[in-house]
Order: structure tokens, then C-alpha cells, then sequence
């Protein structure tokens, strides 16, 4: 696992406390895209937490890139959510 995604992980476990927290880099399946030139990776999340009971779906995707803010557009060019409350599960 690199860096990366070491500190992507951490970031989500430390502000949502998740039930479940499955994140895959799928950079290599954009290998030659122009989002992949500058660096940034391609990955996609899944996270369950209760932080998210109650939250549409865009206030859901806020939290998750307002936490990894400061990330977004240098080391990740591209992140595919799926943020769950434990009761859709």
C-alpha cells in the first residue's frame, strides 16, 4: 500500500470513525490520461459511518473531500464515493 493511500485512509478514520472504510487505487487503470500526468491517483472509497445518518448524498461527498481538502487535485486527480449511513446497509 503506499503512502498515499496510507494517508488517505488515516485522514477518513480519524474524522468518521467508520464502520467499514475500503479504498482501492485504480490509478493504473488511468495509465495515459491527463489527470494521471500531473500525479494525482485515481481511487475509489466506500465508507460506512454514522456520521452520515440523516446527510444527502452531496453533504456526504462535502465531508469527504473537506477532509482530505488540502490532497484533492495534487496527489488525488479523481475519487469515487459510495458514503453510507449503517442503516442503508
Amino acid at each position: 500500500m503506499s503512502t498515499r493511500m496510507d494517508t488517505i485512509r488515516a485522514r477518513l478514520m480519524e474524522t468518521f470513525t467508520p464502520l467499514e472504510c475500503q479504498l482501492e487505487d485504480e490509478s493504473a487503470l488511468h495509465a495515459g490520461h491527463a489527470g494521471a500526468a500531473s500525479g494525482g491517483g485515481h481511487f475509489r472509497l466506500r465508507i460506512i459511518s454514522t456520521q452520515f445518518e440523516k446527510q444527502s448524498r452531496i453533504n456526504r461527498h462535502r465531508l469527504v473531500y473537506d477532509c482530505l481538502d488540502d490532497m484533492m487535485h495534487k496527489e488525488i486527480h479523481a475519487l469515487a464515493i459510495t458514503a453510507l449511513a449503517p442503516s442503508e446497509v
